[in-house]
C-alpha cells in the first residue's frame, strides 16, 4: 500500500539526484530504451519509474484548490398583493387544483402564491404585485369547475389604530 507522501518522497529523492548527479548516460539510456520500443521518452520513464514502485500507485496529491468564499446572494423581497377570487368552497374549490391552475395560466412562481384562504363564496390569496395587466386580465376570464374566477386586486388599507370605547370598559355600579 502506498504511503500518503510517496509522491513527495519522490520529488525529493528526484530533486537531490538532478541536483548532485551526472545524468547524461542516464538520458541517452532512457532515449535508446524509447527508441529500442517505439515510444516517447515520458512513457518510458513512467515505465522506469512504475519497476521501481511495483504494485504501489504513485499519484500526484490533488491540487489544493483555493476556497472562494461563497457569498449569499439576497434578493429583496417580492412585494406581494392582496387578491380576491369569485370562487370558494361553494363551487368545489380546493386548493391544489388553484395552485395548478395559476401556475399554467399566469406563470408565477410556485413559491409566490402565498397566504391562500379558500372561504365559503370566494378566495383570498396573495401574488407578485408586479403582475402584468394582460395576465390580471387573461385571469378574470379563467373558469374552474365551471366559473369565472374574477380576480380583483384588493386595496390596502392604511394601518389606524384601533379605536377604543372608553365607556365599554368602565364598571357600573349599581
Amino acid at each position: 500500500m502506498v504511503e500518503v507522501n510517496t509522491f513527495d518522497i519522490i520529488v525529493s529523492q528526484l530533486r537531490s539526484i538532478i541536483k548532485h548527479r551526472h545524468l547524461d548516460g542516464k538520458r541517452n539510456a532512457v532515449l535508446i530504451l524509447a527508441n529500442e520500443l517505439e515510444i516517447n521518452p515520458l512513457d518510458c520513464a513512467a515505465a522506469l519509474l512504475s519497476l521501481h514502485f511495483e504494485g504501489e500507485i504513485v499519484s500526484p496529491p490533488p491540487p489544493e484548490i483555493p476556497s472562494i468564499p461563497i457569498v449569499p446572494i439576497e434578493l429583496p423581497p417580492i412585494k406581494m398583493q392582496r387578491y380576491r377570487l369569485d370562487v370558494g368552497k361553494k363551487q368545489r374549490i380546493d386548493f391544489e387544483s388553484l395552485h395548478e391552475l395559476l401556475i399554467e395560466e399566469s406563470g408565477v412562481d410556485r413559491n409566490n402564491i402565498q397566504n391562500v384562504s379558500i372561504r365559503n363564496d370566494y378566495t383570498l390569496l396573495e401574488l407578485p404585485d408586479e403582475m402584468p395587466s394582460d395576465i390580471f386580465l387573461h385571469l378574470k376570464n379563467i373558469e374552474i369547475n365551471g366559473y369565472k374566477l374574477n380576480i380583483k386586486r384588493l386595496k390596502i388599507r392604511k394601518e389606524t389604530p384601533y379605536k377604543v370605547n372608553r365607556n365599554t370598559f368602565r364598571r357600573r355600579h349599581y
